[in-house]
C-alpha cells in the first residue's frame, strides 16, 4: 500500500544536529484509489546535545529537562524516516527546512514533497500559504481541531500538513507533486513592494526582469516563468509546461 510520511521538526537552534522533536503522520493510498490519513502517527523527543535556545523555546515550549534522556538525532531519525515497509516519499510544509536535518544519509535518499510549493500551484487563489493559514482558509475535511493543537509542536503540525497533502494527492499525481517540489516555489502574486498583490501578468517587462535578478530564488523563478510565457526568454526544456493547466 503506497504511503507518504509527513515529517515535522522542532529544533533547539540552527545547527545540523539541533532537532529536539520529530513528529510524523502517514498518508496512504487506499484500494479505491483515494489517498487518506492513516492511523500511523506519532512524535518523539530528541536530545539536541546542547541547551535549547530561549528563542526557540518560546515557539515550541519544549524544555531541556524533557529531552535530557532522549536519543540523539543520528539514532532517533532513521526509524522514523526509514520505517518498515518503506515510503513512496517524505513530505513537509516548506520541506527545505526539514531537509537540512533529514539528510539523504538518514532518509536513504527518499524523495520529498513540499506541501507549500504544491499549495502555490493548486490553490493560487488563497491569500496565504503557511501551514496554519491553509488550515483555516481551507478547513480540510476530517481535520480534528484538537488533534492539530498545539501549533508549533511536531505531531500536531505533521497532522495538519497531512490533510493538505491528502487533498493535494487527490488533486494531482504523486509524480506531479514531486516534480513541483523539485523546483522553486511558483508564487501566484508579487509578495512585497509597490506591486504587492499584483499578478505577474500585470507587470511590465522591466519590472519582471528586475524580479528575475532578485536574490530570492522563488521570486526569480516566478518572474522567469512569466517571461517565458511571454516569449521574452527561452522556454524551459526540462519537461512539460508548468502551471499553465492550473491557472
Amino acid at each position: 500500500m503506497p504511503r507518504v510520511r509527513v515529517i515535522d521538526l522542532e529544533t533547539a537552534g540552527t545547527g545540523p544536529q539541533d532537532v529536539c522533536e520529530i513528529g510524523w503522520q502517514d498518508v496512504i493510498l487506499g484500494a479505491d484509489g483515494v489517498w487518506r490519513l492513516d492511523a500511523e502517527r506519532g512524535a518523539r523527543f530528541v536530545n539536541p546535545g546542547r541547551p535549547i535556545s530561549p528563542e526557540t523555546m518560546a515557539v515550541h515550549h519544549i524544555l531541556d529537562a524533557e529531552v535530557a534522556d532522549a536519543p540523539f538525532w543520528k539514532d532517533a531519525a532513521p526509524p522514523v524516516l526509514r520505517p518498515d515497509g518503506d515510503v513512496a516519499a517524505l513530505a513537509a510544509h516548506r520541506a527545505a527546512f526539514e531537509q537540512r536535518y533529514c539528510t539523504p544519509r538518514l532518509t536513504g535518499g527518499a524523495r520529498w514533497i513540499c506541501t507549500w510549493k504544491c499549495a502555490l500551484r493548486l490553490w493560487p487563489h488563497l491569500s496565504s500559504f503557511s501551514n496554519q493559514m491553509l488550515r483555516y482558509q481551507r478547513m480540510p475535511k476530517g481535520l480534528d481541531h484538537q488533534s492539530g493543537l498545539p501549533a508549533h509542536r511536531a505531531m500536531p503540525d505533521a497532522y495538519v500538513t497531512a490533510h493538505h497533502l491528502r487533498d493535494q494527492l487527490n488533486a494531482a499525481s504523486l509524480e506531479q507533486l514531486l516534480a513541483w517540489s523539485a523546483e522553486p516555489g511558483l508564487l501566484p502574486r508579487v509578495p512585497s513592494g509597490a506591486r504587492r498583490g499584483s499578478a505577474w501578468s500585470e507587470l511590465e517587462e522591466p519590472q519582471l526582469k528586475a524580479f528575475a535578478r532578485d536574490r530570492d530564488i522563488n521570486l526569480r523563478f516566478s518572474a522567469e516563468t512569466e517571461l517565458r510565457r511571454r516569449g521574452e526568454i527561452a522556454p524551459d526544456v526540462r519537461g512539460e509546461p508548468r502551471q499553465r493547466t492550473l491557472l
